[in-house]
Formats: structure tokens, C-alpha cells, sequence
């Protein structure tokens, strides 16, 4: 099967955080699929080594490798785009993806470590991981930067709401990297996913009550699944994504229209 010239990775190297499992690791699936090479990091080795072997059985080929990473160490961010360059030379797609939430209630009972975390992990973590590949995209003039961001960051919570608050900041992230990275031809965008089927989101569609409550207001009413993000992963990272930068494209069911 070849892949059409709009959606090809062929020759590509994607950065995914986060790709051990759910989103993440649909995307690495889908990007490998088109053709890239991709790197799958998470804090846990063993959960990156299942995912990667995964992924290249799936594609034929040696398309992953695995890298350990905790996304509030700079110190392993760097490490984690140093083994993309040590093995494939460079980076040509970085997806943010990982991200944290300790907390789950009224923003105004949070403790001042867990609002720090999710701030650190959800936006100093992608600040730092866009430093570190943007000037050899700059200097190719090309690349592509995904953030993963949230429908959360779109509306107000009174359970997640310091979440929220970094998501928001993800989509500001966005622009602003979008305005000062785009005269060298560098995309940078975000996906803001509503409610998916992922670990991370357990407690909200485990229980058949929760999970109904939770999709009422969506014109599908259903919960959406990893690979029905991993799409527009695709799209923003290939020539079909070529002119489109600074944007916060929303995949949620139909969830933030009603």
C-alpha cells in the first residue's frame, strides 16, 4: 500500500511524549504507520519496550525505539531528543502529549505542590521540549510542533479546574511559538481532545452512570477513542497540515458545539 504524498512521514523522525499507552501511543502507531520513525517515552522503560515492539510488529519494520522520561526532569527531556538524534540524526515532529493531574476538586482547596505539578508538567515541560528542537527545525526551515491540549482548556471546571488553567495556557503556548517559529516554517498547533477512552481518564467513563453523564451534551453521545486523535496528529505533521499553524484544533464528539 502506498501512502498518499499529503499524508506521507516516510523519512521522519516524531518525538512523542507520553506514547507508552493511550493517545500517545496512537499517535506513534499511526505516525509509524505513515512511514516516520518515531521515539515512545514515558517514565516507565518496560511500558515503552511493550508499546515499541508493538508498533513495529504492527508496521513491518523498525520503526520505533523506546526512551525513559520524566517530563518535569530538563535533564531527561534532553536525553529524550538526544536519543532521537543519536539513532535517526534528528527531529522533525515533536508531540507533547504528557501530561499531569494530581488533583481532582474545587480549585480553590488545591495545595500549592499539586497546582505547581500540573503547571510544571503541562506547560514548562512543553516550553522546555519546544527549546530544545526548535532551533535545528528553524535551520532546516521545517518542522512540525504538536502540543496536546484539552477541551479543558476551553471552559471552566469546578473538579479540574487548575487542569483547565494549563491547558489553557498549552493553547497560548501555541500562538505564541506559532508567531515567532512560523517565518522559518515551523508549525506549531494543538489538538484539544474532549472525552477519550485513556487510563488518564478513567474515572470519568469507567462507571456506565459517569460515562452517560459525561457524553449527555455531545452531539455523538459517546466517548471518543485514542486513534480518533492520532489522525489530526498525522495531518499537522504532513504536507496536507503544510499551511496551517497557531491553531487549537478541537476533536471532542461534538462535546463544546451544544
Amino acid at each position: 500500500m502506498t501512502i498518499p504524498a499529503l499524508f506521507d512521514m516516510t523519512g521522519q523522525t516524531a518525538v512523542i511524549t507520553g506514547s507508552s499507552r493511550g493517545i500517545g501511543k496512537a499517535i506513534a502507531h499511526r505516525m509509524a504507520e505513515h512511514g516516520a520513525n518515531v521515539v515512545v517515552s514515558s517514565r516507565k522503560i518496560d511500558a515503552c519496550d511493550a508499546a515499541v515492539a508493538e508498533i513495529n510488529e504492527a508496521v513491518g519494520r523498525d520503526a520505533a525505539i523506546a526512551a525513559a522520561c520524566n517530563i518535569s526532569s530538563k535533564d531527561d527531556l534532553s536525553n529524550l531528543v538526544d536519543t532521537a538524534r543519536g539513532k535517526w540524526g534528528r527531529v522533525d515532529a515533536l508531540v507533547c502529549n504528557a501530561a499531569s493531574n494530581p488533583y481532582y476538586g474545587p480549585l480553590a482547596e488545591i495545595g500549592d505542590e499539586q497546582f505547581t505539578k500540573i503547571l510544571h508538567n503541562n506547560i514548562i515541560s512543553n516550553h522546555w521540549l519546544i527549546q530544545l528542537v526548535a532551533p535545528e527545525m528553524r535551520a532546516r526551515k521545517d518542522g512540525s510542533i504538536i502540543v496536546v491540549s484539552s477541551i479543558g482548556g476551553l471552559k471552566a471546571s469546578t473538579v479540574i479546574g487548575a487542569y483547565n488553567i494549563s491547558k489553557a495556557a498549552d493553547l497560548q503556548l501555541v500562538r505564541n511559538y506559532a508567531a515567532e517559529l512560523g517565518p522559518d516554517n515551523v508549525r506549531v498547533n494543538a489538538i484539544c481532545p474532549g472525552l477519550i477512552k485513556t487510563d488518564f481518564a478513567r474515572a470519568l467513563w469507567e462507571n456506565p452512570d459517569t460515562l452517560k453523564m459525561a457524553t449527555a451534551h455531545s452531539s455523538l453521545k459517546r466517548i471518543g477513542e485514542p486513534d480518533e486523535i492520532a489522525g489530526m496528529a498525522v495531518f499537522l505533521a504532513t504536507k496536507a497540515g503544510a499551511f496551517t499553524s497557531g491553531q487549537g484544533m478541537v476533536i471532542d464528539g461534538g462535546a463544546t458545539i451544544v
